[in-house]
């Protein structure tokens, strides 16, 4: 299930084609697949010309944007697990543009990919659980750290992003 645009076109980022490129310009539409409401995107490879198809559910109450990027509301990813979360925000954090106006775009987005690492920690619990884990990248990403995923660092490194 992809909570809102914002997650499924990030989804679709972190996942290449089989020749190891993510250049695929998609094309979006509602479909219907057992008797539920779907989006499918749809592309072909701009390096080796394969065809793409992803189609994921939607939510059952529609996640209102609030500004850029909205990727969920208050539940945990069912796409994207924390690691790769943290390696997403770890990405837009590490390149962050001189220009004002695109450096806080690319830490709007390394911030709000720290809060759905968040997202996947139980209630008074102090660190991201090992079920929030199954991606191959986020996996790594955890292991190589495992630190990183204490809620105290993940709420420092947010506060980070949001005062730079």
């Amino acid at each position: 299930m992809a909570r809102t645009r914002d997650e499924a076109l990030l989804y679709l980022d972190l996942t290449p084609c089989a020749c190891g490129s993510v250049e695929t310009p998609w094309e979006s539409g509602v479909v219907g697949v057992a008797e539920q409401l779907a989006v499918a995107y749809a592309g072909t490879c701009a390096d080796c010309g394969a065809g793409r198809e992803y189609v994921f559910g939607l939510p059952e109450r529609e996640t209102a944007p609030k500004g850029w990027p909205t990727f969920g509301g208050p539940e945990p990813s069912q796409l994207i697990d924390a690691g790769e979360w943290l390696w997403v925000a770890d990405q837009w954090a590490s390149s962050v543009p001189p220009d004002p106006e695109e450096g806080a775009r690319a830490l709007a987005m390394a911030r709000a990919a720290v809060e759905e690492v968040l997202k996947f920690v139980p209630d008074g619990a102090d660190r991201v659980p090992d079920q929030a884990f199954w991606a191959d990248r986020g996996l790594r990403v955890y292991t190589a750290e495992p630190g990183r995923f204490r809620v105290e660092r993940l709420l420092v490194v947010k506060d980070a992003y949001r005062d730079a």
